[in-house]
């Protein structure tokens, strides 16, 4: 059964790649895009429906939801992707900056969730995908802010899995490592407005430089990555997580070795913290 997708941020990256590999296998998609392409030849098939559509305006994510039922008449899956990317100390990061930031990697989701759950409600099934990230899975150094967003819509996702499975509707986390995609463009990646000289020469500042620096170098391929999600959804049964790329997959799994080992060194005396 062909399926209908809409992927937010469809235009490039990760969700451009989603895009591509759903219309290679014959589905339709609900493409949203904050600029269009004219001569973006994608978005000119006829089982593609462009839509100008910005997640944290939730008037347009209405209309592009309308739009795709209009067209196509149900939505089978959601893939949210639309989002961007902050490095810099939890210090260097205003409040304005950090609001910004989960105004679309986390209320984004919730705006398009919000339309998308009773379509899917009313349909009995579809499966909601929202795009996390490594770093919604483990911390890393000079993106306090981002991990933040990105774990938020982890545990969400969580959430919402068992809120949502009595209606038939799937729902899972995607957390892909490094891709070699333009995320760390300037368009996508946003560095900390003022930074501060106290972290000059920290391990901080290295991280922002390393990002900045080393673009388009990743080691993951995003046309690999699209067709390992398809496969998945293809298979009818999400996992709660899916991690995508070996050194993900491999540093999650160490990092979450370590924090069971954790657990285990004092279970015996917080079990005893009980009435």
């Amino acid at each position: 059964m062909n399926r209908v997708w809409m992927i937010t941020g469809a235009g490039r990256g990760l969700g451009r790649a989603f895009a591509e590999e759903a219309v290679k296998n014959g589905d339709q998609v609900i493409a949203t895009v904050r600029k269009l392409n004219e001569d973006d030849e994608l978005m000119k098939r006829e089982n593609v429906l462009p839509v100008i559509m910005d997640v944290t305006n939730k008037d347009e994510v209405k209309k592009a939801v309308q739009a795709g039922l209009q067209k196509f008449g149900r939505i089978d899956v959601l893939i949210n992707n639309a989002g961007f990317g902050a490095s810099g100390a939890f210090e260097e990061i205003s409040d304005e900056e950090l609001r910004t930031l989960m105004e679309t990697n986390y209320f984004g989701v919730t705006n398009v969730m919000r339309e998308v759950i009773p379509v899917m409600r009313k349909q009995r099934g579809g499966m909601i995908l929202t795009v996390s990230s490594q770093a919604g899975a483990m911390g890393y150094l000079g993106s306090s802010a981002y991990c933040s967003s990105k774990y938020a819509v982890v545990g969400l996702s969580e959430a919402l899995r068992m809120e949502l499975a009595p209606f038939g509707i799937q729902v899972a986390s995607i957390l892909p490592g490094s891709f070699r995609t333009d995320f760390r463009d300037n368009s996508s990646m946003r560095y900390a407005k003022n930074p501060m000289p106290e972290y000059d020469g920290t391990a901080v500042h290295a991280t922002s430089k390393f990002l900045a620096e080393n673009n388009h170098k990743q080691e993951g391929d995003p046309v690999k990555a699209a067709a390992f999600l398809y496969s998945i959804i293809e298979s009818g049964n999400l996992p709660i997580r899916i991690l995508i790329g070996k050194k993900c997959c491999e540093d999650v799994r160490g990092f979450l070795g370590d924090r069971i080992s954790e657990i285990d060194s004092y279970i015996e005396d917080s079990s005893q913290t009980d009435y």
